[in-house]
């Protein structure tokens, strides 16, 4: 299981070092694929840049806490509070499914693998998260937690998506060529990663 000081950190590094680390939920694990990190300081893209109560989440939690949050009315997103010299979260935007594919197959009403996980909402719902796992620990509970990753990936880095202020920030990771992320392209490379660290 993943320590809570691996989560004591600035979010940029924290996202690109979950990229092959593995997600359990219950009966379901896969390995995160593709990640975005959220600055709560300076961000506009941040829940905290707009919502009060995303902030008093940051003051009030422990780094290694997930922070669920109802998408546009749709998806569950899940997050991981990060707290270093600079505070924010981790979304996880992808995984590449290795176990309880049955219940993630019923869950998303496809037999396709790599619709399963590649996307933040989509893994939601595979893995069965909702908020009532806002606020939960990951770092306490070997059925709801991260473990370290098995071997290094390549990772590729490039702006986030799916959202409309601070756009041009290259803080997401992916696994370059992986056909589990939610934007697959077959031309990605890795490249070095930028940021605050």
């Amino acid at each position: 299981m993943l320590p809570r000081s691996f989560f004591e950190r600035d979010p940029v590094p924290c996202a690109r070092d979950l990229i092959g680390c593995e997600l359990i939920w219950g009966e379901a694990r896969g390995i995160v694929v593709e990640t975005e990190a959220y600055d709560a300081e300076d961000d506009a893209a941040c829940h905290t840049f707009s919502r009060p109560s995303a902030r008093t989440f940051v003051a009030k939690h422990q780094p290694g806490t997930a922070y669920v949050y109802f998408n546009y009315g749709v998806h569950w997103m899940l997050n991981v509070l990060v707290k270093g010299n600079r505070q924010g979260f981790v979304l996880i935007r992808a995984l590449e499914p290795v176990a309880g594919l049955e219940a993630m197959i019923l869950a998303r009403g496809t037999n396709i693998p790599t619709q399963l996980c590649s996307g933040p909402g989509k893994l939601a719902r595979a893995l069965g998260v909702t908020g009532d796992d806002h606020g939960r620990d990951l770092c306490s509970d070997p059925q709801r937690c991260f473990l370290a990753a098995g071997a290094s990936l390549p990772v590729a880095v490039g702006p986030r998506i799916g959202i409309s202020r601070a756009m041009d920030f290259p803080w997401r990771f992916h696994v370059p060529a992986n056909r589990h992320v939610s934007h697959f392209r077959s031309q990605d490379r890795p490249r070095p990663s930028h940021g605050r660290s």
